[in-house]
């Protein structure tokens, strides 16, 4: 599902990401850890396709990110970041309505995946409107909806309340029980370690 060989990553003159091996099988939850700095968010936005290898071959899915189609691998990457990806002048609804419009996936789970974090009642709220949490909430049930091949958290538990907490795991579910793979960075060790099926660490720019 993705593998690194010897890759190296820069952004301008430099190099965040040093010499990169890593192979994640289909099913795999990888754990990834390292202090500020470290390089998470950049291998994040490798494995998402926004950057490119500087050296090394990187492979997402069967593509090479420095020859193949990255425009096209995107609809099955799932990526929740520090900052919400919503429209914020829609609706709840209406943004999921608009992923599945863009990835061909059912609109009709909207209202499903919705309850299933419990925004339900605030459905037709428009997102600049809710809290971060509610958004962070409202990125969830996308993800559920859509069922990524590959899904990326950048610190997942962030801003959820103690009953929505168990919700990160049961989106990780829903990806690997397909055969997905899931990348959950965070610096919550006890959290992520009961989901992971293995953690590494990113030290300097390198793995460890």
């Amino acid at each position: 599902m993705v593998s690194l060989r010897d890759v190296s990553v820069r952004i301008g003159a430099t190099t965040i990401l040093r010499r990169l091996d890593l192979t994640i099988a289909p099913g795999e939850v990888i754990g990834l850890f390292g202090g500020n700095g470290a390089g998470k968010t950049t291998l994040l936005r490798l494995l998402a396709t926004e950057l490119v290898p500087a050296a090394g071959t990187a492979t997402v899915l069967g593509v090479d990110l420095a020859t193949g189609n990255r425009i096209d691998l995107r609809r099955h990457i799932g990526l929740v970041g520090h900052t919400p990806a919503l429209y914020l002048e829609l609706t709840l609804a209406e943004n999921l309505a608009f992923a599945a419009r863009v990835t061909g996936a059912d609109p009709r789970l909207g209202d499903d995946v919705l309850a299933a974090v419990g925004l339900a009642e605030v459905a037709d709220r428009r997102a600049s409107q809710c809290s971060y949490g509610m958004q962070r909430r409202a990125e969830f049930a996308r993800e559920l909806m859509l069922r990524p091949s590959l899904l990326l958290l950048d610190e997942p538990h962030s801003a959820l309340d103690a009953a929505s907490v168990d919700l990160v795991g049961h989106v990780v579910d829903s990806v690997t029980a397909g055969g997905g793979v899931a990348v959950l960075v965070s610096h919550d060790r006890e959290r992520i370690e009961k989901l992971a099926s293995r953690t590494v660490e990113l030290v300097g720019g390198r793995l460890t």
